[in-house]
């Protein structure tokens, strides 16, 4: 069987659209593009209108590009409205969040695939990685929880993720050791809710416990040179024990993702985020005093019900004058069944527009001044695509005009700051010494 996966939005959503390809690839089927498959699995996401539009436009266009294909639909849209894509032409099932563990079982009835051992059944067992390179990826996408209880007003994803569900540190530190000796080299921790990790666990447990025991287990074994990358975090999740792990050493990126929303305090209030524009701003000062070179990234609401112009004010302000690196800006679009869809005083979508326009255009220029900071710094990079680019740990993808293998890591230094940013390897990165972190 010929199979492709298309996935949308978060790296939850990729972490499961990489454990299908490894269950699919372990019992026999081959990776083709979507024009040419037998099956597409298409990977939905609903934090938005216009993510529920772009999955809609793709399995009608799967129809049209290959009317052979049979369509198996998921994730948070199929699971939020499962109606609207039944009837849909060529789809052969749609299958909610909870029963995506149940998918590759489910097309192995459907197409005789053989059996084979299953990845992550909770009890401890692995089978083997797929290994770097594989589907153009050289990072891996560790999903170590799922599942969110923080009732953030204009959010769907509760509803359609669940609630808090973690892997045991046990079984994801075993999971580390296959994706590793597998040879991937960095691997990036996602969940819906990441910073909730452990709370549900007996014991309850912790992100930072989390991470003390992947830098326990990377540091045991120097010649991997593993890194971690931690994606997408709260704001309140993001304690100063977390910091202090990410800047101590060499096992994780310097690379932060804290989701600031807004920086009214009325409308955070409105957004039920249970911080302040104050707490957030301490926190990202303090991770940029204690490492100047972090990239720090976050996700702005625009546009939210009720956002008056001194609201949107505050925060062009706030992020003019911020440490952080690089904005996602998204429009506000409601949800259907959630608080802020009820919500009065809705935005014109012109003006939701424009605003959005002049946040992105702040998150331009943080990011031109962040990379310009840069010139002349030296960085440990991981060489992906065709080795003509490396990225730091701080986030940076770097030209270098030696093309190396995919997935080896380089010691390079930043020469131009534009884009695309440009460097020179300045020395091989060699395992058996301390690298630099970054």
């Amino acid at each position: 069987m010929r199979y492709s996966v298309i996935t949308f939005g978060c790296r939850v959503n990729q972490a499961d659209s990489l454990g299908f390809e490894e269950e699919l690839r372990a019992k026999g089927a081959v990776w083709d593009a979507p024009e040419q498959a037998d099956v597409v699995i298409v990977n939905t996401c609903s934090v938005t209108a216009s993510a529920d539009q772009g999955a809609r436009q793709t399995v009608r266009r799967l129809a049209r590009t290959n009317p052979a294909a049979k369509v198996v639909v998921t994730g948070c849209y199929a699971t939020r409205r499962p109606e609207e894509f039944r009837d849909a032409p060529n789809v052969l099932r749609v299958i909610p969040n909870d029963d995506k563990s149940r998918l590759v079982t489910l097309l192995t009835t459907d197409f005789g695939l053989t059996t084979a051992q299953r990845f992550g059944d909770g009890d401890g067992s692995c089978g083997a990685a797929i290994e770097p390179g594989v589907a153009g990826r050289t990072a891996f996408t560790l999903r170590v929880q799922t599942g969110c209880a923080q009732p953030c007003s204009y959010c769907i994803i509760p509803a359609t993720r669940g609630q808090p569900r973690s892997l045991p540190i046990a079984e994801v530190l075993s999971q580390v050791d296959r994706v590793a000796g597998a040879g991937f080299k960095e691997i990036a921790l996602t969940g819906v809710h990441l910073g909730s990790y452990g709370r549900d666990l007996t014991p309850a447990s912790s992100l930072a416990d989390l991470l003390r025991g992947l830098g326990s287990q990377s540091s045991g074994r120097p010649e991997a040179l593993v890194r971690f990358r931690i994606s997408s975090l709260e704001p309140m999740d993001c304690s100063r024990a977390i910091v202090d792990l990410v800047g101590d050493g060499d096992s994780f990126a310097p690379h932060f993702h804290l989701p600031l929303q807004h920086a009214s305090e009325r409308l955070l209030a409105a957004m039920r985020r249970p911080y302040t524009i104050e707490s957030y701003a301490a926190l990202v000062n303090a991770i940029r005093g204690r490492m100047p070179a972090a990239s720090i990234g976050s996700d702005i609401i625009v546009g939210f019900p009720g956002e008056r112009d001194e609201d949107f004010e505050e925060l062009c302000a706030y992020l003019g004058q911020s440490p952080l690196t690089h904005l996602h800006v998204f429009p506000y679009s409601d949800r259907p069944g959630t608080e802020a869809s009820t919500m009065g005083a809705k935005v014109a979508g012109g003006t939701i527009r424009g605003r959005a326009a002049r946040v992105r255009d702040i998150g331009h220029r943080l990011t031109t001044a962040f990379r310009a900071a840069q010139l002349g710094t030296t960085h440990r990079a991981l060489t992906i695509g065709d080795g003509s680019v490396a990225v730091t740990g701080n986030y940076l993808k770097v030209r270098i005009p030696s093309v190396r293998e995919r997935n080896e890591w380089v010691m390079v230094k930043i020469t131009e700051a534009g884009e695309p940013m440009r460097g020179e390897i300045v020395d091989r990165d060699d395992p058996a010494r301390t690298p630099t972190g970054t």
